[in-house]
């Protein structure tokens, strides 16, 4: 591959920080709001890790930390039903969402400060719950099933 075909350092540089930054910010947000929000703190970390020494060093204990919260998740059978419950509940918020697009009757304050509803949030809300819905089978299969085959 010649010179010119390469990716330039500059765009290169900034595509990481961009990425990076982005994924933390949506991380952090998603810990408190529908979504993978260790998922994407971990994705960041391991694209600024690329630039930054700090990320590195901070990458494998929330990682860690990311892979703890998953194993128990799906420890007992309780945990499991009520983590898919919550992501079918997130996907039914969002299909309501969606259809639902008047300020209800009960809302007891302005017409202005209902939240926007319509599709674009409801879809996102039931791509947060099929991410979710994933990741538990993704940690069932990784934590699960491996516990069980130890015997």
């Amino acid at each position: 591959m010649n010179r010119t075909e390469r990716i330039p350092a500059w765009l290169r540089r900034t595509g990481i920080e961009v990425a990076g930054w982005s994924l933390v910010v949506l991380g952090l947000a998603a810990l408190v709001l529908p979504g993978p929000g260790l998922l994407m703190v971990v994705a960041g970390l391991a694209v600024l890790s690329l630039r930054y020494a700090w990320a590195h060093r901070w990458l494998h204990p929330v990682k860690a930390r990311a892979f703890r919260a998953a194993a128990q998740g799906v420890q007992t059978v309780p945990r499991i039903v009520a983590a898919v419950c919550g992501g079918l509940a997130v996907m039914a918020a969002g299909v309501i969402w969606g259809l639902w697009r008047q300020v209800p009757p009960w809302w007891p304050l302005q017409d202005s400060w209902w939240l926007p509803g319509g599709w674009v949030t409801g879809a996102t809300l039931i791509a947060s719950g099929c991410i979710g819905l994933a990741l538990i089978a993704y940690s069932y299969v990784r934590f699960r099933r491996s516990d069980s085959s130890r015997g």
